[in-house]
């Protein structure tokens, strides 16, 4: 009979996931006994970096992730990223080392005393098996919980003797993963669309998660409607220079209702239409609209305050309405008019955040990847840097931060050989995750970091009229030098303080082979 680690080993190879992601602890070492000359390991140098990195990966490969943590302490330091992958709905399974069976009665040094409810309510699914003989049996279950829609991570803790145990080869299974739609209810949305006089679209990261991308284009061209962003989306899943594209939804209830007033129809297409971020009062819609709501987490379904709701796959819901038989009797739309594209900056403003945007737009590869924390510049980003294909913008769903700068290595390490990725990163956010950059190095990733540097947490000024505080505390953040940072963990490393240097340095940034770090010194 194979032993634990032989049966997992053969298990993980048949799924795909002979790239592990970790940071080695005692606890975890015998998995590597022995350890395949056809798995790779990923080494971050901090569990939140580990699990980030993971993250992106999965997301950008479509397969769950495999990582291995170091018993309460590593998912403790994870924890963070384990939150952000449950809101961007990551599938990937987490392992984590536990001391050997035989001491755990004498709570041993560096134990979990209660591995399987540490990293919840955060995972879909959490377990330390009662038998070692049970470990390969519950990680294929936590594998194909992590790709049923929709998607998250999963939790194993492994005792350390448990690898050597013998145990039984586990054959992989076909489980279905996509929700498919009711078609009963996916035609009574596709008439209720056909009656609208005037309805909207709000599009969140489900449907870009989904590949809905092409279905969502061609629905709402079919029906002349406007396509808003959800609130706080973090994928980019409306191409934003299409006529139809309106913007970005603010996180606030009546900023909300007065955007999409006007419409008898809103149909919220892989979103929670009520992302809010601070208090709100009155109404979630204008009066007189109705809401459908196409989406594949039932959950989001359940919460939602109101509406029609079609619990499935987001691009199979929309193709279900697209296929559908229209109604003879359908209104004649005129086109609306999205957003219009703001004026150009030139270099005598300085360099400012626009001006940055404008200049990385102009530069970037058209099909180059941008993963982005940089909470401060977000909506001149999205004025300035328009997004216009699937599959090409990533960012934390949660709002915490230190995520989006792993992610940027593990996407480039699932796509640096076809698409450039471009990490866009606030000097705050960037500080929270500096360790990504030495597994970029060490990886040889051609990974663009660009800091939008502009000396502290500048986010946070959005609140103080909101909160009633003049002078906000904590927030600078001088003397960083990212230079030497980025240099310190062996990438390449430019600062740029001249609006007039810029273009130049982008330049050399994005043809580098190896990660470059380019540090821009905004003004505020």
């Amino acid at each position: 009979m194979p032993t634990v680690r032989e049966a997992t080993h053969c298990l993980m190879r048949e799924l795909g996931m002979t790239t592990i992601f970790g940071n080695p602890g005692s606890t975890e070492l015998p998995l590597f006994r022995d350890f395949p000359a056809d798995f790779r390991y990923v080494l971050g140098l901090q569990e939140s970096v580990v699990v980030g990195m993971a993250d992106g990966y999965a997301q950008a490969t479509g397969n769950a992730a495999l990582i291995n943590l170091h018993s309460a302490a590593g998912v403790g330091h994870a924890m963070g990223n384990i939150f952000t992958a449950y809101r961007n709905r990551t599938p990937m399974v987490i392992t984590a080392g536990q001391q050997a069976r035989s001491i755990l009665p004498f709570e041993p040094f560096l134990f979990a005393s209660d591995a399987a409810k540490l990293p919840e309510p955060y995972v879909k699914w959490a377990v330390e098996p009662a038998r070692g003989e049970d470990v390969p049996l519950a990680i294929a279950r936590a594998y194909y919980l992590a790709m049923q829609e929709p998607c998250g991570p999963t939790f194993v803790s492994i005792p350390v003797d448990d690898w050597d145990k013998p145990t039984e080869a586990i054959q992989p299974r076909r489980v279905s993963r996509a929700l498919y739609p009711d078609p009963t209810l996916a035609a009574d949305i596709a008439d209720m669309l056909a009656r609208s006089e005037r309805p909207v679209f709000v599009v969140g990261f489900g449907a870009d998660r989904n590949g809905a991308w092409d279905e969502v284009v061609a629905l709402a061209e079919r029906h002349q409607a406007l396509v808003w962003a959800s609130p706080m989306s973090s994928r980019c899943s409306f191409p934003e220079r299409h006529p139809l594209f309106a913007g970005f939804l603010p996180p606030m209830r009546e900023q909300i209702v007065k955007l999409l007033d006007g419409h008898d129809l809103i149909v919220a297409l892989g979103a929670p239409l009520f992302t809010y971020h601070i208090e709100g009062f009155g109404p979630h819609v204008p009066p007189g609209a109705a809401v459908v709501q196409i989406i594949d987490d039932p959950n989001v379904a359940a919460w939602t305050p109101l509406g029609t709701a079609l619990v499935c796959n987001v691009r199979l819901g929309v193709k279900e309405i697209l296929e559908g038989r229209p109604l003879q009797s359908a209104p004649t739309r005129p086109a609306p008019r999205g957003r219009t594209a703001p004026p150009r900056v030139n270099a005598d403003g300085g360099l400012t955040i626009p001006f940055l945007m404008q200049t990385l737009a102009d530069e970037r590869p058209a099909d180059s990847i941008i993963v982005e924390e940089s909470p401060s510049s977000r909506k001149t980003m999205q004025a300035y840097l328009p997004i216009e294909r699937p599959n090409s913008f990533y960012t934390c769903a949660s709002g915490g931060l230190g995520h989006s700068m792993p992610a940027s290595v593990g996407i480039a390490l699932a796509k640096s050989s076809s698409r450039k990725v471009i990490g866009l990163f606030g000097d705050g956010s960037a500080m929270y995750s500096i360790q990504s950059l030495w597994s970029a190095a060490d990886l040889n990733l051609p990974l663009t970091v660009v800091i939008v540097n502009n000396g502290g947490y500048a986010a946070l000024s959005e609140f103080t009229a909101h909160f009633n505080i003049k002078q906000l505390i904590g927030t600078k953040l001088p003397g960083l030098d990212f230079v030497g940072l980025a240099r310190a963990m062996g990438c390449e490393g430019a600062r740029v303080e001249q609006p007039q240097n810029l273009a130049g340095a982008l330049r050399e940034a994005l043809a580098s082979p190896r990660p470059f770090v380019l540090d821009v010194a905004v003004s505020s």
